[in-house]
């Protein structure tokens, strides 16, 4: 057993008593830090910067060393994998990602390839390993890839989008070719996570940004079904690694996420924590849940509110301190400052 095995964020992720809350945030390596932007401006591109498997763990690092989290994530993209199936991907300034070749025809839902973790996205690996042996020894590092209905959206639509038309229109109008996709997408996502833990990663987390935009019924049978096969192949490949699920704009969904069998919920700013809590009772530990528009306040708004989510939640083990979302570009350095500190003298009953 190893030190991070010991550690207040997997020991939460276990449910078991911790003496404070661990914490770290979504998206802690980012813009908002002057020493991310120098590396990135170093980097001459995002993908330099992603892809570069020294840069990315030095911006691994930079909030580890700044400011003592709990835990450290990968820095990556939810978008490699979608990337490595050759979909070209690219960033525009000031609008984010997009295709080069998004999916247009059931023909391309096809012809998508089943990349190969340890090839076409080595460099992640890469990336996975120098992070571990830089990190303190009893840091854990959190593993992340992106839920397949999120990253679909992206591969449909070719970039950011409002109403998701035809990604939704995918699954109403084609819900076998549909299937396939999500199927093809859970499988490489599946696959790729389990070599980040044979890389060195000690925990894994899939992001469902956009499950939230999706009515009961598709979200049930196309963004639930695509985890839980996710949980179902990481619990007989990584059986000791727990797993982390969260969906933005979920909240009504908790329950059902809890029964895939995963060891913890990111719960959003758009519910409080006891209500969580009250859903999935002792199934799960549970992660959240600050609006990140909170850390734009001032020091003493950004302390109340801290301490409001910390109460919300209660007495009793299974809470890991985190954003509601990622953490905003425009954020001053030192107000997340303000935050650690906070959670780090809040005192658990």
């Amino acid at each position: 057993m190893n030190d991070r095995s010991q550690s207040l964020f997997m020991r939460a992720l276990r449910r078991e008593p911790t003496p404070r809350r661990p914490i770290w945030m979504m998206r802690q390596a980012g813009r908002y830090l002057p020493e991310y932007r120098a590396t990135r401006k170093r980097a001459g591109s995002f993908m330099g910067l992603a892809g570069n498997p020294e840069l990315a763990c030095e911006v691994t690092l930079q909030p580890i060393e700044r400011y003592g989290f709990d835990a450290s994530i990968l820095f990556s993209d939810i978008l490699i994998l979608p990337h490595a199936m050759g979909l070209g991907l690219g960033f525009a300034e000031g609008e984010g990602p997009y295709f080069e070749r998004p999916l247009r025809s059931v023909d391309d839902i096809e012809a998508l390839p089943m990349p190969d973790p340890n090839q076409e996205t080595g460099y992640v690996m890469d990336a996975v390993r120098l992070i571990r042996a830089s990190l303190p020894a009893g840091t854990p590092l959190i593993g992340f890839a992106g839920s397949p209905w999120t990253v679909a959206t992206y591969m449909i639509e070719g970039r950011g989008s409002k109403d998701f038309a035809r990604a939704k229109k995918l699954l109403l109008a084609e819900p076998v070719a549909a299937q396939q996709l999500m199927n093809h997408l859970a499988d490489a996502t599946a696959a790729y996570l389990a070599a980040q833990v044979e890389a060195g990663a000690d925990a894994l987390m899939v992001f469902d940004s956009w499950g939230g935009a999706l009515s009961p019924t598709l979200y049930r049978e196309f963004s639930l079904a695509s985890q839980q096969r996710i949980v179902e192949y990481l619990q007989k490949h990584c059986p000791d690694t727990p797993i982390i699920l969260f969906g933005k704009g979920c909240g009504q969904h908790l329950t059902s996420l809890a029964a895939t069998g995963c060891s913890g919920l990111g719960v959003d700013w758009t519910m409080d924590m006891s209500e969580a809590r009250q859903r999935v009772g002792d199934q799960v530990a549970l992660q959240g849940n600050l609006d990140p528009a909170v850390l734009l306040t001032t020091p003493e708004v950004i302390a109340s509110e801290t301490r409001r989510v910390l109460t919300s939640f209660g007495d009793g083990p299974g809470h890991i301190f985190n954003l509601g979302h990622g953490i905003t570009p425009g954020v001053d350095p030192e107000h997340v400052t303000v935050l650690v500190e906070t959670v780090k003298n809040w005192k658990v009953e």
